[in-house]
């Protein structure tokens, strides 16, 4: 049940589980010949059925849709609108979702963080009503550690460095 309410958030802001299995794909695709997007797709899907990951999801698109609705109180209503890129409690809870995976989430997400490939950055280029201070980060961290929990269970886990 909770797991279709994490997936039925996700799409309601617009992010699919199959843009999140493209990233682990672009991630892990290099390591693995025999990588599908089946693969990637199961290890979101994985990671998502996770209470806690689901429970900081829930958290996040909150506190989104709470600042488009100007709900939240000051300071923290001008520092969602503006995005403040001091503002770390974003980064912080998408920790969270990769501290499961060990290092390799945890450097996979710092990449993702940085670069903001496909949805990521759709998500965090987009100006106006929708606010996605959380959203941005908590799909990088499902990236991430989708994409790690593929690496252990890889043979070639030792070989893994963030691209």
């Amino acid at each position: 049940m909770s797991y279709e309410i994490a997936k039925a958030q996700l799409h309601r802001r617009g992010v699919a589980l199959e843009d999140i299995a493209e990233i682990v794909y672009s991630l892990q695709a290099v390591y693995h010949a025999d990588l599908t997007m089946d693969k990637c797709l199961d290890s979101v899907k994985a990671v998502l059925q996770k209470r806690e990951v689901q429970y900081t999801l829930y958290t996040g698109i909150a506190l989104d849709e709470l600042a488009e609705k100007k709900l939240l109180p000051e300071p923290l209503q001008a520092i969602m609108e503006a995005d403040e890129p001091l503002y770390g409690v974003d980064e912080t809870m998408a920790l969270g979702i990769t501290s499961v995976f060990g290092m390799i989430g945890l450097t996979s997400f710092g990449y993702l963080d940085k670069v903001k490939p496909k949805i990521i950055g759709q998500l965090n280029n987009k100006k106006g009503e929708r606010i996605h201070v959380f959203l941005d980060d908590l799909v990088a961290g499902l990236a991430a550690a989708a994409s790690a929990r593929i690496a252990h269970k890889s043979d070639s886990a030792n070989d893994y460095s963030a691209p």
